[in-house]
């Protein structure tokens, strides 16, 4: 089965192999991973070996697996990667998801390319070269609208499936425009090393000082959640649902996988236009909820239109779900009042000033009920000195239940794949045909003499049950046909050898009818790319990059910012986040306001981080904020990412040559 545009696909992360399975039991159509090297998560690393099992288990649902090969690549690193290629071809995988464009002039198997949201599409026009050049998916910037996105999937139409973020954690710039980490560090978030910056608190000032916020994480965003705009965002043209978390452990994939499968299940029984991209159901025992994994807040960031409540300024920790107020305080415990029921091991936290306090409930017991209603709980928690300074009517939120939390360390879903059985006679004894929800059939043979059975009823009645065993495997009964001219006697171990062969029949037949999606040619002529200049933000790192490039109309390229050329004050954050807005200072705000109009200047604001000291920019067309910075002079002077000697067969011109 290949994904078609009309096929909506659930797409879930997977820091390692056993996430992944657990993803696809959850009800992934598709999984993403990284594999031993150049994926843009530096500590998500995965062997092929390992891979290569989950792509095994994966392709007997008709689920796919997605490599992710996204950082940009030194000169030294082009065989390797290319080398790679081959690997994970071999492997079985479905699909490498690339930022660089090296990978489209390597000579590598046909495998499907997807383009990274590192590729930063935003333009319909840039969307639409990305599919003509090869691209199978593209993964749009969280920033897009739904209109914009609407815009930019007619443009495309059926050349490439639309690909978009739907939860989990939003960097605050646009993906690959993001240099703050390489600039201060040397850790490129380019090449999966993000120190991630934007989680630090930092102070907002006017250029004469005068202090706008102190001490806030003003570039730490909430959360993503789009649970509400899903039909929206189909009806505007996606069909790859994305859910962000390479980093995330085995129970934010469980919970946040079987909440999307949830959701969209539903939305694909009353749209008969649209179709599941996979094979089989997910039985999830367990009550996904989306608010009792790490997150920072939710928000649906631009897809609805700019909002002033997009930032996680007070804290980039998961604070939980509001639990209840503190009721009194003692020396080694405290009593909360709430509606809800608590558990030992409970995670408790409380805003001190503006510090998230966090405790755990070593022991809880109900203490009766207040006039209310609300339960009153004691706490005695696991560090007794947080209780110092405890306020009354301080409230208190939880944000790990530690009940919830044990019940999806246990086998927590269970997926299947309907099947219809027939059992008809042979001139040597029976057959066992099994046929499932794709039409894929393969039969068993069981050779022997038939002999009438001494009991008829229960003769049919013990041929319908042993063939409807099927409990320790990925099939379901839905129906069981016996063909037969007479109930005949079949000891019951001859007839579960003849299900067991019939079911590793089937396996072995979707196996085989698994095709894998080829990579999509380039039109020809070689379309033109939308622009003949590319800055250091089009993160072009080797020779095969720029040669992309040049042979579609590019003629003036910069290299990458990793490259260190440039020295000077340059964007080191673009983001359509903007700190004018949040804090009501925008031009645009005040039009119209009597009084305001006029007053308000989208003049440079600075920020600052410790010793860090950034000036802000705003580029008020476009809605952008520019966070300017220089790369530290210790940076500039460390050796390239690799030890291997190069001399790079390209010149980078500073001016268009003549």
């Amino acid at each position: 089965m290949s994904l078609q545009s009309h096929q909506i696909e659930l797409l879930a992360p997977a820091k390692t192999a056993e996430i992944g399975r657990e993803a696809i039991l959850h009800g992934a159509d598709a999984v993403y991973i990284g594999g031993p090297g150049f994926g843009a998560r530096h500590n998500a690393s995965n062997s092929v070996a390992e891979i290569a099992g989950l792509v095994q288990f994966a392709h007997r649902f008709h689920s796919r697996i997605f490599v992710a090969l996204n950082t940009i690549l030194h000169e030294a690193e082009l065989e390797p990667a290319q080398r790679l290629v081959h690997e994970l071809y071999e492997a079985g995988v479905d699909a490498l998801i690339v930022q660089d464009m090296a990978l489209l002039e390597m000579d590598i198997p046909p495998i499907q390319l997807h383009a990274s949201t590192q590729c930063d599409i935003r333009s319909a026009a840039k969307a639409k070269f990305l599919a003509e050049v090869g691209f199978s998916q593209l993964v749009l910037a969280r920033e897009l609208s739904i209109p914009q996105i609407r815009e930019i999937a007619q443009t495309v139409g059926e050349a490439a499936t639309i690909e978009y973020f739907i939860h989990g954690a939003l960097c605050v710039a646009f993906s690959g425009q993001c240099y703050i980490s390489h600039a201060e560090t040397g850790r490129s978030a380019n090449r999966g090393d993000c120190s991630q910056a934007c989680r630090l608190p930092y102070t907002l000032t006017e250029q004469t000082g005068a202090v706008i916020a102190f001490d806030k994480h003003l570039l730490s965003m909430k959360d993503n959640n789009q649970s509400a705009n899903l039909e929206a965002l189909l009806a505007a043209g996606v069909r790859s649902l994305k859910i962000e978390g390479r980093y995330k452990d085995l129970a934010y994939v469980k919970n946040i996988t079987a909440h999307y499968r949830q959701l969209v299940d539903e939305i694909l029984e009353r749209s008969p236009e649209w179709a599941r991209a996979s094979s089989g159901d997910s039985e999830i025992f367990f009550k996904p909820d989306p608010d009792k994994t790490f997150h920072r807040g939710s928000t649906d960031y631009f897809a609805t239109g700019r909002k002033d409540d997009i930032g996680a300024f007070d804290s980039p920790k998961f604070v939980g779900l509001r639990l209840g107020v503190v009721h009194q305080v003692g020396k080694d415990w405290l009593e909360l009042t709430s509606s809800e029921v608590m558990h030992n091991g409970d995670g408790l936290n409380f805003m001190r000033k503006r510090e998230v306090v966090g405790v755990q409930a070593n022991t809880v017991e109900q203490r009766g009920k207040t006039k209310a209603g609300e339960l009153i709980w004691r706490v005695v928690p696991n560090d007794p000195s947080v209780l110092v300074g405890l306020k009354l009517g301080t409230e208190v939120s939880r944000n790990r239940d530690h009940a919830w939390e044990l019940a999806l360390l246990k086998k927590s879903a269970e997926r299947v794949i309907p099947v219809w059985l027939s059992l008809s006679e042979t001139a040597q004894g029976l057959s066992l045909t099994l046929t499932d929800a794709d039409r894929i059939s393969a039969s068993a043979q069981l050779a022997m003499t038939l002999e009438p059975a001494q009991q008829i009823d229960k003769a049919w009645a013990s041929l319908r049950e042993n063939l409807s065993k099927l409990g320790n495997t990925i099939w379901v009964a839905q129906a069981i046909q016996l063909k037969l001219s007479q109930p005949w006697f079949v000891p019951v171990s001859s007839l579960n050898q003849l299900r067991r062969d019939a079911v590793a029949a089937l396996e072995q037949a979707r196996l085989s009818a698994w095709q894998r999606p080829a990579r999509k040619l380039p039109v020809e002529p070689a379309p033109v790319y939308p622009e003949t200049t590319l800055s250091y933000l089009a993160n072009v790192y080797n020779s095969l990059a720029w040669q992309f490039y040049r042979k579609h109309g590019v003629e003036l390229i910069e290299p990458a910012y990793e490259a260190h050329e440039e020295t000077g004050e340059v964007s080191l954050m673009i983001t359509k986040h903007c700190l004018r807005f949040s804090y009501n200072l925008c031009p645009k705000q005040a039009k119209g306001v009597q009084g305001v109009m006029g007053q308000v200047r989208a003049e440079p604001l600075i920020l600052k981080s410790g010793d860090e000291t950034y000036t802000l920019k705003f580029e008020c067309r476009p809605c952008e904020m520019h966070v300017m910075g220089k790369l530290k002079k210790h940076i500039r002077k460390q050796p390239p990412p690799s030890a291997v000697p190069t001399t790079l067969p390209l010149q980078f011109y500073k001016q268009r040559p003549s």
